[in-house]
């Protein structure tokens, strides 16, 4: 559907005030992409964001309280047996015949068989690591919470202590070792806590993902409860997290940055500056991406196009899938497609604003979008297509014909960038692993980005990145893979301009001194790295003339 200019609304007294200060924000952005308060360019800031926003039928964690799920009970022991000294958990625990008990074997007796008999290694079973865990825990008199960002050991592998519980258990399901869960279980529920520092938050969430898998082997899958996410807050809650986000973390603003400037670079290579400009939106960013290249256009010489269209591809959850993709699916009644066509009409930009709702991205055509001759077509993909990655190879096939097929001017992608050394990551422990790695950096970069400190904006954030917790398997492909594929489909690395590299660096001195960019000239994207790991890459891709020549 098309989304018309909407007529003028004495109402929308706060459209008007976002215009106001959106135009001098958006404008400063991109010569020094942080000179203004994003927080406070989309609305009129006289009602109160908060508590009110949240949908509170959302439970929060809390590691006083029992933790629950449709099916399993893991309620805390007392301390001092915790963790038994170089032994597992004494057997008049393990002989308690609870129906949780029965429950978690029958959820085991199922991933047992689907190991085909593999054993994992005992040696990932951690006792030793539980030990030291408890006894940090002991040292610091319980604190799990100080209200400063202390870094949180960064990558120190020996202070990442979350994941040297979360990895064993996980392993110890895959082996369908049941004591060795409960156990972990035990002291997960312990030690979590969605107010401590990125160690506590990382076990809060990994334990709810780990739950809710076992459940969701003997029932109805649902999602694991406990998590605020953006479809559960206030669209203007909502917006308002997002912006914060964009200002304290490069997170999103960095590729967004990059994808705006390769626009740009794609539009100054036309021969003919008169042509329409269709975007095809294919990412996470909610419409706050834009205002900053409609701005950007009015700089062009001769104006911006005669026409901006943007074709967004909103997310839902897949048919065949019980996940959804972090960051894609906005909270009911989220319109950002107003203010963006008010924002437009302001700066003299004639915009039109296309939606196709729950549209599988592998049956995207020309006739669907409306692609003409007369215009310039570029596709954005950010932070979306990892989800086909481990579903059915021929709709992966069938999404890369169906982007060929469009023949774009360019196609810029952004994804997240984790390492993978496996051949599959097709077992259960070995793709949590990886979620529970791309999380680690998530909460420990927010951490810093919010100071330590507790919020509302910072709670929907991280529980949106949570998502990922629950599907181990969406993120196993990086960087080489993706640029492997790209080239199978017919596609070619084009270098980013120095206007892109410029600005992205730039951009990125605004924040904390942990970020860095990483131009990767074999691959021809820039990298954005977090105390020395990767966490997302940018590139832009044309179609190779050679091959359709030939």
């Amino acid at each position: 559907m098309t989304i018309e200019e909407p007529e003028p609304n004495p109402t929308t007294d706060h459209v008007v005030d976002w215009l106001e200060d959106s135009v001098s924000f958006f404008s400063s952005l991109l010569d020094d992409p942080y000179s203004g308060d994003i927080s406070t360019c989309w609305w009129d800031q006289s009602q109160d964001a908060g508590h009110d926003f949240i949908n509170t039928s959302t439970t929060s964690f809390n590691s006083s309280t029992t933790y629950c799920t449709n099916n399993i009970t893991t309620s805390p022991p007392p301390a001092d047996s915790v963790v038994p000294k170089n032994s597992p958990p004494s057997d008049s625990s393990n002989k308690r015949k609870a129906p949780d008990d029965q429950v978690l074997k029958a959820s085991l007796s199922l991933h047992q068989r689907k190991s085909n008999g593999r054993r994992i290694n005992k040696e990932r079973d951690g006792d030793g690591v539980v030990q030291e865990v408890v006894a940090a825990k002991k040292s610091m008199g319980n604190k799990k919470s100080t209200g400063k960002a202390t870094g949180n050991n960064g990558n120190n592998k020996e202070g990442r202590w979350a994941e040297q519980l979360l990895n064993p258990c996980a392993a110890a399901i895959t082996a369908g070792n049941l004591s060795r869960v409960q156990h972990l279980l035990y002291v997960l529920h312990e030690l979590a806590s969605s107010t401590g520092d990125a160690n506590h938050r990382l076990a809060a969430h990994g334990l709810r993902a780990l739950t809710h898998h076992l459940s969701s082997s003997t029932s109805s899958s649902s999602p694991p409860i406990g998590n605020t996410t953006f479809a559960s807050t206030e669209p203007r809650f909502f917006q308002r997290s997002l912006l914060k986000f964009y200002e304290v973390s490069p997170w999103f603003s960095f590729p967004n940055n990059i994808a705006n400037a390769s626009i740009l670079q794609i539009l100054s290579g036309e021969s003919d500056q008169t042509r329409n400009l269709h975007i095809l939106d294919i990412g996470v960013s909610h419409g706050v991406q834009w205002p900053t290249l409609l701005e950007a256009l009015t700089r062009r010489s001769g104006g911006p196009p005669p026409l901006v269209r943007i074709t967004v591809v909103s997310a839902t959850i897949e048919a065949h899938q019980n996940t959804e993709t972090p960051f894609s699916i906005g909270p009911p009644g989220d319109n950002f497609s107003s203010r963006l066509l008010a924002f437009a009409k302001s700066m003299n930009i004639n915009l039109q604003i296309d939606k196709l709702d729950n549209y599988p991205l592998q049956n995207l055509d020309a006739h669907i979008i409306n692609t003409s001759s007369d215009e310039t077509l570029i596709v954005c993909a950010q932070f979306r297509l990892h989800h086909l990655n481990h579903n059915i190879p021929d709709e992966r096939s069938a999404f890369f014909k169906a982007l060929t097929s469009l023949e774009p001017k360019g196609v810029i992608l952004g994804e997240n960038n984790m390492d993978c050394s496996c051949s599959t990551c097709g077992d259960f422990a070995t793709g949590f692993a990886q979620q529970v790695e791309y999380l680690w950096r998530f909460l420990d970069s927010t951490s810093s980005a919010f100071k330590g400190r507790e919020s509302e904006e910072r709670r929907v954030l991280e529980g949106e990145a949570a998502k990922a917790m629950t599907n181990p398997s969406e993120m196993n492909e990086g960087k080489d893979k993706w640029c492997e594929r790209m080239r199978g489909a017919g596609f070619v690395g084009e270098i980013l301009g120095e206007d892109a590299i410029d600005g992205a660096r730039a951009l990125l001195r605004k924040y904390d001194s942990n970020w860095e960019m990483r131009v990767e000239e074999k691959d021809r994207c820039v990298g954005l790295w977090w105390k020395g790991q990767p966490v997302s890459f940018c590139s832009l891709w044309k179609l190779n003339m050679k091959l359709e020549g030939s």
